[in-house]
């Protein structure tokens, strides 16, 4: 019995990297899709939303026959709720790739783009999710704690991308529309780092039996 229960431990792992991989990718394609104006990857990120949608019921089912067939101890048990709060997570994270991958569309052609700080944030957002799935796999609480503490970095970015905004709407008041969309696209990864951050603290509840905002 134990040994069937800990195959399927493996199987939400598995799970879990590859919907973390899904989000990834999703993000990937609306940073494209921002950024070259590729049709083709604003499609591919929206279809990546429906697959993240399915991969997190596919795992909520999982987890779910793991905690009524399995009675699974008190550890194993908090990493299954920390599963199912890491799925909502990332389950978010595919919806603001699909939302940046729809605001492509209004900034097509514009500059405005490649001169602001945005592909860092993106990237930097994207580091943050797969060093937060990795350290669930791996019940690596340094670098769960990396993680939470680079929430800062993309913060950091979130207000510079503002304020470079800011000075293009002051010297170029025509761009106004534009660097309201950017606002709103530097919005959402800030976000996507905040469910980062998320996941890595239900990664240190999962390994500690404690969770930062019930210390």
């Amino acid at each position: 019995m134990r040994n069937r229960f800990d195959q399927q431990l493996e199987r939400l792992n598995e799970d879990l990297t590859e919907l973390g991989a899904l989000c990834k990718e999703a993000i990937a394609d609306a940073m494209t899709a921002l950024l070259e104006a590729d049709h083709q990857a604003r499609q591919k990120a929206f279809l990546l939303e429906y697959e993240i949608d399915q991969k997190e019921r596919e795992i909520e089912n999982l987890c779910m026959k793991l905690l009524l067939q399995q009675q699974p101890v008190a550890r194993d048990l908090r990493v299954i709720s920390a599963a199912l709060k890491m799925i909502s997570d990332m389950e978010r994270i595919g919806d603001q790739a699909s939302d940046i991958a729809d605001i492509a569309k209004f900034v097509e052609g514009s500059e405005i783009t490649q001169h602001i700080h945005i592909q860092q944030m993106a990237e930097a957002s994207m580091r943050m999710l797969t060093e937060s799935i990795d350290s669930f796999v791996r019940k690596d609480l340094l670098l769960a704690r990396k993680v939470m503490k680079a929430d800062d970095e993309v913060d950091e970015l979130f207000n510079k991308v503002k304020a470079e905004l800011i000075q293009v709407i002051h010297e170029q008041p025509q761009q106004g529309e534009v660097c309201v969309d950017m606002l709103m696209v530097a919005k959402y990864f800030e976000r996507i780092g905040d469910h980062a951050v998320n996941i890595a603290e239900w990664v240190e509840y999962s390994v500690t039996g404690v969770h930062k905002d019930h210390e």
